[in-house]
Formats: structure tokens, C-alpha cells, sequence
């Protein structure tokens, strides 16, 4: 009789960022309608909040809860020298209850964002090691990468993507990246990112905004509102030295192209990606005091899609609110921090509207922001035509993760050895 797989999903779910659950949602999705027998629970960052979104089991993903915390007394320092031991020991029993991992999307090789050796990168190298030593296929499917500059985080990436039975990435860039820094990407695909195989407004039979007029005019003349998509921007893992310099300038740039657009009548709508960009919504609203600046507090990429549908055009930071603009087809402009969101402007077309997170200047923001108005139309045919291909690749990936993480002919065979005493 044949035993259903085992299949868990790792990574920082649950824990605030939407492009992260979002990734987690097209897994699931595609597991749902090729695998419906197999059994899936997660090891995460916020099991709670993965459980009551997705319906799935979940395992906190470090022991010691105050892990994100920073320690400062001796009590906290050996707890969290504690809690990474314990970890070997509790991640490797998880990973020995799966014939299947999958960790889904997400920038796990990468570190563009501030990020410590000991924190997820180490739990990521564990999850790889158990994988390789339990004969557990563990997948990292159309992740992000870069390359690392710090020793110990560079080497425990390093390791975990030469340790993983299966590697796909949502850039070539990153594929370029992992290449430099010792891993054999020969077999390796680039597929885009899972978000865009989650479904859009339109699919969920949610009408959709009319296209844009040619000078910001909603179908019927009144100025179109504009999403802004903010983020708790302090620059990348090299940048901690001025990171409050760069914070300031993006968004002393940003509340001056807010408040340009305010002058000229324009609705503003301010949309966040992870619960920590609040304090940036909050900033704007005190800075630009007017009825035309509201803000969202969406909960999920398809809460943002929904958002993005209406609107006529966006501009945004972070890298899921990009994909979820693109994914509408609504004209983007791309506040870029890595090189992860150049890629994918380039892919979907719209290269040509980049603007340096790290280097905001309203007066040429605002510039390039008129001229995508402008090309508004023709852009919304490009991601048409851009989405479906997109789409399709995905489909071919998930064919391919099937031949890949669930041979039929040895699932019996991988959980009886796991159950042999």
C-alpha cells in the first residue's frame, strides 16, 4: 500500500513579509492540484500565523524564541549559543519525518538586506546538511542570490546550495552569482519568480481599473490614483555604516514626490510588503498632510494585486510589490536597492523605468514617472504578453519539480527506510 509523501516547506513564513507567504501560497497551490495526497506541514519563522493562513502544521523554526532579538546580557547571549545546538538537533529531526523539503522563492542566497552568518543563513545550512545526511531531497525552487562579501555568510550559503538535491533561480543574475561563489550551477534553470504563478483580480472575476489616459487621467478624466509601494529601505548587508544616511535620503525623496503629486491633485495610495514598513507609511502621512494620501494595510499579495489592479499607475521599492504591479499589468517604476529588481524590470520590459533606491531624486522621479504615464498604454500590452510567458515557464518548472522530488517508484521505499528501526 502506498504511503502519501511527506513534504515540508521551510523559510521566514508567517512572519510579516508578504513576498515570502506569497511564495509559500504558489507551492502550496501547485502541491494542491499535482500532489492532493501528499501531507505537507511547515519549519518557519511565524508557525501561528502559517497555520491560520494556509491551513498546514507548523514548527517554530529556532528554539530559542528571542532569537531576532538583540542580546546584550549574559543570560540572552547563552540562551542564543544554546538555542543554535539545539537547532542541529531539532531541524534535522524535522527534516527526517519528510521524503520532500521545498524552500519556496524568497532571496535565501542572498544578502542584500542587513543579515547576520547565525541567523538564517546557518539555519538554511542546516537544513541542507540534514537533507544530504538523511537522504531527504531538499529543493530551493526559483530562489534569489547573490554574491556575499562576508566569510561566514558566504560560506554557509555556499554549502547550502552545494548540499540541496535541486536548485532553481528567479534571475540569471543569481544563477551568475552562486556560479562565482563555488557551486555548479550546470544543471541549474532560471524560472521567474512563484509569485507569478498566483492568480490575478481578473482571474478571481474582480474587475479591473480601465487603462490609463495619457496624462495620468482615470477613464473618466478625473486624475488617477497612484500606488506607492514604501519599505523600511536602510540599505544592504555592506551598508550598515551609513545606513541612517541612506534611510533619510530615500525618504526625504520619496515625501517630496508624494508631495508633488499631491499639488498636482493626484490620489496617492501607500501600500507596505512587510509589517516593519509601517513606520515609513507613518512618516509620509505626517509629512504630507492631506485627504488625498490613504493607506492600505494589506495582508497578502493578492490584498496588493488588488490594490495595484485599480490604480493607474505604481511605484515601488520592494520586490514583491514590483511583481504584483507587473503581474496586473498595471505600468510600474521601479525604486531599485539589488540587482535582483533591475533583472526583473528588464525581463517584463520595463527597463527603462529604474530609479536608485539608495540615491532618490524627486525632480528625475518625477520625470520618469510623466514619461511612464505616458507610455502607458503600450507597456499594459508588453506585460500581457510578458505574464503569459512567465506563467508558462512556471508551469514547465513545477512538471519538472515533479520528475525531480516525486518519482513514483521509490516513495514507499525512501519512508520505509526512514521507518526501519
Amino acid at each position: 500500500m502506498r504511503t502519501a509523501t511527506r513534504v515540508g516547506v521551510f523559510g521566514l513564513l508567517g512572519s510579516g513579509n508578504l513576498g515570502n507567504d506569497g511564495s509559500l501560497e504558489a507551492v502550496l497551490g501547485y502541491l494542491r492540484a499535482e500532489h492532493p495526497d501528499a501531507v505537507v506541514d511547515a519549519l518557519c519563522g511565524g508557525p501561528e500565523a502559517v497555520t491560520a493562513k494556509f491551513g498546514i502544521p507548523a514548527t517554530r523554526l529556532h528554539w530559542n524564541r528571542a532569537e531576532y532579538r538583540t542580546a546584550s546580557r549574559a543570560g540572552a547571549i547563552a540562551a542564543k549559543g544554546l538555542g543554535k545546538l539545539v537547532d542541529v538537533f531539532r531541524t534535522a529531526a524535522w527534516v527526517r519525518r519528510h521524503d520532500v523539503v521545498i524552500v519556496p522563492g524568497m532571496g535565501v542566497l542572498e544578502a542584500t538586506l542587513p543579515l547576520r552568518p547565525w541567523g538564517f543563513p546557518y539555519s538554511l545550512f542546516l537544513l541542507c546538511a540534514s537533507g544530504r545526511l538523511l537522504r531527504t531531497r531538499v529543493a530551493l525552487v526559483s530562489v534569489g542570490a547573490a554574491e556575499i562579501g562576508n566569510r561566514p555568510t558566504r560560506a554557509l550559503v555556499r554549502w547550502s546550495a552545494r548540499l540541496a538535491a535541486y536548485r532553481s533561480y528567479r534571475d540569471a543574475q543569481s544563477r551568475d552569482a552562486m556560479r562565482a561563489m563555488g557551486v555548479d550551477t550546470a544543471r541549474d534553470e532560471v524560472y521567474p519568480d512563484l509569485a507569478f504563478a498566483l492568480p490575478t483580480p481578473r482571474e478571481w472575476g474582480i474587475p479591473c481599473s480601465e487603462p490609463v489616459g495619457e496624462l495620468g487621467e482615470g477613464p473618466t478624466g478625473s486624475p488617477g490614483t497612484v500606488c506607492l509601494g514604501v519599505m523600511d529601505f536602510h540599505g544592504g548587508n555592506d551598508d550598515r555604516a551609513r545606513a541612517e544616511e541612506i534611510h533619510r535620503r530615500y525618504l526625504d525623496g520619496t515625501i517630496r514626490f508624494v508631495r508633488t503629486l499631491v499639488e498636482e491633485g493626484r490620489p496617492v495610495r501607500l501600500l507596505t510588503g512587510d509589517q516593519c514598513d509601517a513606520s515609513v507609511v507613518a512618516a509620509i502621512l505626517d509629512a504630507v498632510d492631506s485627504p488625498l494620501v490613504t493607506a492600505a494595510e494589506p495582508a497578502s499579495l493578492a490584498d496588493l494585486m488588488n490594490e495595484m489592479a485599480a490604480a493607474d499607475t505604481v511605484v515601488a521599492v520592494r520586490y514583491h510589490n514590483l511583481i504584483c504591479a507587473l503581474k496586473t499589468g498595471t505600468p510600474v517604476l521601479a525604486l531599485c536597492y539589488a540587482a535582483k529588481s533591475d533583472a526583473l524590470m528588464e525581463r517584463m520590459g520595463l527597463g527603462a523605468y529604474r530609479h536608485p533606491a539608495r540615491e532618490v531624486d524627486a525632480d528625475r522621479l518625477l520625470e520618469q514617472f510623466r514619461d511612464l504615464e505616458k507610455h502607458a498604454a503600450q507597456l499594459r500590452r508588453t506585460l500581457t504578453e510578458r505574464n503569459r510567458a512567465a506563467a508558462e515557464q512556471l508551469a514547465h518548472q513545477f512538471t519538472a519539480l515533479t520528475t525531480t522530488l516525486f518519482p513514483a517508484n521509490d516513495h514507499d521505499h525512501a519512508h520505509a527506510m526512514r521507518e526501519t528501526p
